[in-house]
């Protein structure tokens, strides 16, 4: 039985469902594969979205018309802006969701598309013809006939969980792996990775002493997620998290029992994240602490199941009840699903163009944890440009690049795609040169153009946004001609907020700039101050406030851009170029940069590498003038 359809998506994780979204809202008749449809949206780990960086990157799927930040907005429980003790570049949004109405929302919401038919099924292989994209095999022999496919797999390729000794193959929570999809990759000339991750254990929440632990609150000033949404629209009660610690004894039990932890046995093949280490790896990492924090957070509003932050295992079962109930509040728990490590394999992103197609095979997209990334927010901002470039790819248009100044999106896939990673990659907002320009307040100033180019954002959201960015400019042109002559009350507001007296008129302005005030606290001395949007009013403050950090950041992406515009030939073979080491020859024409930028942060690129090729550039220009 044979199928023709534009783009096939391969696996329903949150990469998959943006990938599909955004192909089918472009108008390409698409097909998900799932091998369960349980699977969509499933959050097999943290039941939260966003963080510190990972919150930018869902208001960047949201501000380009992606689905994460809505579906998010619909089914949170809790929410808490992080680092607001620091600059708005570093603010970042977390949400607490309740995991099992995030995954019906997003399926719901994929059903109701046209042009999407999601379907349970296990892709085997994929056809190729001559290094070009042909269509997908099924479990059943069933042919799709595509244009396009994207790679969406997750965590589930030859995976297996692992719980001490006790093995399972098969995809996170127990779901049913793919196993034929890697030698097919293989076959083509994929180099795949082994990877590993984890979870901890869930308990019952009825088990657990709250007295022992310290309650987490959720803000109450709500920000949404996406730019759609009003704080009144999505606003509702609030879950309490909680938080507690390990102890000595707890870090006892676990170095008493490293040795049946698979890890550390050597039954683990996978490299593990870094940035998201197992229990056992902290304690053995950072032997000097004689604490780590656990947050206690609820599954969902209707089920008694807490998931455990940061304890995350693989030792065996009767070693992990013995360790959980050391800690203070979690002496008597119930176990309700263990604590697992699994392994799965992905690719080295190396092989992959900057749009996200795979070099040698024309067509093949590839997308989310399968591209060696960690974590739901980096998986759903991958497929979301997987798909978009599966379109362009389709009407022979230019892909979408975004790059390292325009969005963490563009930081994200250039690390993964330039340096590859040896281990799970996470999005951080150090990873971000520009984060001043990054911020996620303005994610929307950023990309939403291009998300209405793209016909994923609205007429009607399109027309909202240009209203908003017209209220911001008036006001910011408002404020800065307004000036604040001495008085009384002038100088009693400014001593309230331990600011020097103003013995001549200022500019509101320059009183926004100082560290201590700002247009909200200012507010009072502004008399023909507008009744405005909490967006509008966020936006005013900060551009005033940082504008002269943010002129110098500019000045900065104005040289970055430089390097990116100088332009790189695709068919260029670097071991043509006199002058160049043999290691840049090599990695230069494995990585086949775009723009001499794009060259300079590869690993083993020199700066007298960069030299060289510059030197060889201008000499081509001159030769075609």
């Amino acid at each position: 039985m044979i199928n023709k359809i534009d783009i096939a998506v391969v696996g329903g994780g949150h990469a998959g469902c943006e990938a599909a979204l955004a192909s089918a809202r472009m108008g390409m008749k698409t097909v998900l594969f799932a091998i369960s449809l349980d699977s969509i949206a499933m959050m097999p780990c943290n039941p939260s979205i966003g963080g510190s960086s990972k919150g930018h990157l869902v208001k960047e799927i949201d501000a380009l018309g992606g689905e994460m930040g809505k579906n998010i907005d619909k089914t949170y429980i809790q929410t808490k802006m992080l680092n607001t003790g620091k600059g708005p570049a570093v603010y970042s949004l977390r949400a607490q969701a309740d995991k099992v109405r995030y995954q019906a929302e997003m399926k719901h919401t994929l059903e109701k598309i046209q042009n999407l038919h999601i379907r349970q099924d296990e892709i085997v292989e994929i056809l190729v013809e001559d290094g070009v994209l042909k269509g997908v095999k099924t479990h059943a022999n069933t042919v799709y006939e595509c244009k396009a496919v994207i790679l969406c797999t997750g965590t589930y390729l030859k995976a297996r969980c692992l719980c001490g000794d006790s093995i399972t193959e098969c995809g996170p929570n127990h779901l049913m792996a793919a196993t034929k999809l890697s030698q097919c990759l293989r076959e083509l000339g994929i180099t795949l990775y082994r990877f590993k991750t984890g979870t901890p254990a869930r308990m019952n929440k009825n088990s657990l002493d709250f007295s022992k632990m310290q309650p987490q609150y959720g803000d109450e000033t709500i920000v949404p997620f996406s730019f759609e949404n009003t704080p009144e629209q999505i606003k509702r009660e609030q879950v309490l998290c909680w938080l507690t610690y390990t102890n000595e004894e707890t870090h006892r039990v676990i170095r008493d029992n490293l040795h049946r932890s698979p890890m550390y046995s050597g039954v683990i093949e996978g490299t593990g994240p870094r940035y998201c280490p197992s229990i056992e790896d902290k304690v053995v990492r950072f032997a000097d602490k004689q604490r780590h924090q656990l947050f206690v957070e609820p599954e969902g509003e209707n089920t008694e199941e807490m998931y455990i932050q940061g304890m995350s295992s693989s030792l065996p079962e009767d070693v992990q009840v013995a360790m959980y109930r050391t800690v203070p509040g979690l002496e008597h728990c119930e176990i309700t699903r263990n604590a697992y490590a699994i392994e799965y394999d992905c690719i080295d992103a190396t092989q992959l163009k900057v749009s996200l197609e795979f070099k040698n095979i024309k067509g093949l997209f590839s997308a989310g944890q399968f591209n060696g990334s960690s974590g739901y927010e980096e998986a759903a901002a991958q497929g979301l440009i997987a798909g978009i470039n599966a379109v362009k790819y389709i009407k022979k248009e230019p892909p979408i690049i975004l790059k390292r100044s325009e969005a963490y999106i563009g930081v994200l896939i250039d690390d993964l795609v330039t340096k590859g990673s040896k281990e799970p990659y996470r999005m951080m907002t150090s990873r971000a040169e520009y984060r001043l320009l990054l911020r996620q307040d303005n994610a929307d100033q950023r990309l939403t153009p291009l998300g209405y180019t793209l016909g994923l954002i609205s007429q009607k959201r399109y027309t909202a946004f240009l209203k908003k960015q017209e209220q911001i400019a008036e006001e910011i042109q408002r404020v800065s001609l307004i000036v604040i002559a001495p008085s009384e009350k002038v100088q009693s507001v400014l001593e309230k907020y331990h600011s020097t007296p103003i013995h001549t008129g200022v500019r509101l302005s320059e009183l926004i700039k100082r560290p201590e005030l700002d247009y909200e606290k200012l507010s009072i001395l502004d008399t023909e101050r507008l009744d405005l949007p909490f967006d509008v009013k966020e936006q005013v403050n900060i551009q005033i406030k940082y504008e002269g950090y943010i002129k110098q950041q500019k000045k900065q992406v104005e040289q970055f851009h430089k390097m990116e515009n100088k332009i790189l030939p695709e068919d260029l073979d670097y071991t043509t170029i006199q002058g160049l080491r043999i290691e840049a020859q090599q990695k230069l024409n494995a990585i086949r940069p775009v723009s001499l930028g794009h060259a300079s942060r590869i690993t083993g690129v020199s700066p007298a590498d960069l030299s060289v090729l510059l030197i060889y550039m201008e000499q081509q220009k001159r030769k075609n003038t």
